[in-house]
């Protein structure tokens, strides 16, 4: 069975840091629920989840994407460009080790979020973004022993707000928020924000926002089976469907 980290939302999570979009009111209740729901969808498509330890003092600690990177055996543990997340590190990479992943870390000056990390087959893209630098994504690619391709992101938070990809490796995002389309070389424009953002599940199966509509009939038409949750309280504080959860092997 295929497992994902997950890591349920804490007390101050309506304190999340937000850099690219307007701070808009939070309901907790409501975003606990949502991550309920996301989290069930994952187990109902065949996915075990693994719950990482609270991090109650970290407001943004259920977005368990940014600080690991995993590939193949390896887990790297991330180095936030925002000081503030550093501390969520701790219990993420007690869960990865724990899982049987080799442990390795970023030094300074390294920094680096996993929300800025796409792997598309052989080939690990990573956002150079205010949060992830030209140093993270060096001594990245000297942890994975991949080939690293540094790509630019100034529009939004991380590179997976901007673009992720789809069983067949094609790159999906919304053009106003790609810097470089070019960079990919299969590139599918969506027309919502939130329909750059999906999680593989296995097969033909995408999770995907309920906020993205008309890009779920898209990806229908395309002999894709679109699982949709509504995250619309973590998209608040620019939070997308990979962020919730990490995917291991």
């Amino acid at each position: 069975m295929t497992r994902a980290l997950v890591r349920r939302p804490g007390p101050r999570l309506a304190e999340g840091l937000v850099s690219h979009i307007e701070r808009r009111p939070l309901d907790p209740g409501l975003a606990l629920a949502q991550w309920q729901a996301y989290v069930d969808a994952l187990r109902d498509n065949g996915w075990e989840t693994v719950e990482v330890e609270p991090a109650d003092d970290c407001p943004d600690a259920v977005f368990v994407e940014d600080p690991v990177v995993v590939y193949r055996d390896v887990a790297v543990i991330a180095r936030s460009g925002a000081p503030v997340r550093r501390a969520e590190t701790a219990g993420v990479a007690r869960a990865v080790a724990a899982a049987g992943y080799r442990v390795e870390r970023l030094a300074e000056p390294a920094t680096l979020d996993g929300g800025d990390v796409l792997k598309v087959g052989s080939t690990v893209y990573v956002g150079l973004s205010g949060r992830t630098n030209e140093a993270g994504a060096e001594q990245l690619a000297a942890l994975l022993g991949a080939t690293v391709v540094p790509v630019p992101v100034t529009k939004v938070l991380h590179l997976k707000s901007a673009v992720t990809a789809l069983p067949d490796g094609t790159v999906l995002g919304h053009p106003p928020h790609v810097d470089d389309p070019t960079a990919f070389p299969e590139f599918l424009a969506v027309p919502e924000e939130a329909g750059a953002h999906v999680v593989l599940l296995g097969g033909n199966r995408v999770l995907m926002a309920a906020s993205a509509p008309a890009t779920a009939a898209l990806l229908r038409a395309r002999g894709l089976e679109p699982v949709v949750v509504d995250i619309g309280e973590f998209e608040k504080l620019e939070g997308c469907v990979t962020c919730l959860s990490v995917r291991l092997r």
